[in-house]
């Protein structure tokens, strides 16, 4: 088993790996196999193709940079072209600074995600991954079109009424990502969907705590109204950075069902089939960051919450030696 899964990255050879901080073991045997497994165009190779693909994950999403490496060769180029997709719609809101600039970003994806479906080749180099994924696994256009409505209707960086729309959102934006995953595996599974639909969830909470302190700087509150009333908490309170004890409160409340929605993907362990468990590996940076927020006491602007997590590659590769998440 440990043969097997380090099989990776050959078309990386312009990255430096003591820039990525993954152990030289695991980055030396986990090479992308250049050539055919991957789309060609007469505009870009496919090691470029591939190499920009997983150089934007890794400078945006190294949690998932990992995960991507440890997944089955015969899924990673799915795995590659997913996460660069949604890493491309997450940055709109960051690079535009007008909601109709961004708009016109997310209809230039759906357009051509339909173009995909209607087997036209694009020249972009994430929808060249897209369309090679959507042949080859038949990719549910429903799941890639959430990933671009969800990212819509929080353009305007509204902040969320309740947790349950947060978890709404969460579904929508996370949830729909591993169900693309996991089509690319080739699993049908009811619990692989659920584990996913909660790990999705998990997720996505906690990268809203995560990012309270950048979205503090750009005066930006998405933490859940009703807690912050419940508890007394302003949003200045949270836009300064405050570190009293009912703002840890409101941290607490949605740290916990961050937890909860982990707990309970876990909890359908064995009914998720083998194969299907390395897709939620990503699982470990949730809990990792839960059990440091914790450490903390909850207050979210602590400094070493900020720090990579250097054993994070170990822990992800030690879960898929166990074949658990």
């Amino acid at each position: 088993m440990a043969t097997s899964m380090v099989q990776s990255v050959g078309t990386l050879k312009k990255i430096d790996r003591t820039h990525l901080r993954i152990p030289g073991f695991l980055w030396r045997k986990h090479r992308l196999w250049p050539g055919r497994m991957y789309a060609t165009t007469k505009t870009r190779g496919p090691s470029n193709n591939t190499q920009y693909c997983l150089d934007i994950i890794k400078q945006n999403d190294y949690e998932n940079f990992l995960s991507v490496l440890l997944l089955p060769q015969n899924a990673r180029a799915t795995a590659v072209a997913l996460r660069a997709f949604n890493v491309e719609l997450a940055q709109i809101q960051d690079v535009t600074s007008e909601i109709l600039m961004a708009k016109m970003r997310l209809q230039f994806w759906r357009e051509t995600i339909d173009q995909l479906y209607m087997g036209n080749t694009p020249g972009q180099p994430v929808a060249l991954g897209l369309h090679r994924a959507v042949r080859r696994h038949q990719l549910s256009k429903r799941w890639l079109r959430s990933l671009i409505d969800s990212r819509e209707e929080q353009l305007d960086c509204r902040q969320f009424t309740s947790l349950a729309a947060v978890e709404n959102y969460s579904e929508k934006s996370n949830s729909a990502l591993y169900y693309l995953l996991l089509q690319g595996m080739g699993v049908e599974s009811v619990h692989a969907d659920h584990a996913a639909s909660h790990l999705g969830k998990a997720e996505g909470i906690m990268r809203l705590l995560r990012g309270i302190p950048y979205h503090g700087t750009k005066r930006k509150v998405l933490l859940p109204r009703d807690l912050m009333m419940k508890h007394g908490v302003s949003q200045e309170d949270v836009i300064r950075g405050g570190r009293e004890q009912k703002v840890k409160d409101v941290i607490y409340d949605v740290a916990s069902q961050s937890y909860q929605h982990l707990e309970h993907a876990r909890s359908f362990l064995n009914d998720v089939p083998k194969e299907a468990r390395v897709c939620l590996l990503p699982s470990v940076a949730v809990s990792s960051y839960l059990k440091s927020l914790q450490k903390v006491h909850f207050d979210v602007f602590d400094s070493r919450l900020q720090i990579r997590n250097n054993l994070l590659p170990f822990l992800m590769l030690w879960k898929k030696v166990l074949n658990k998440y």
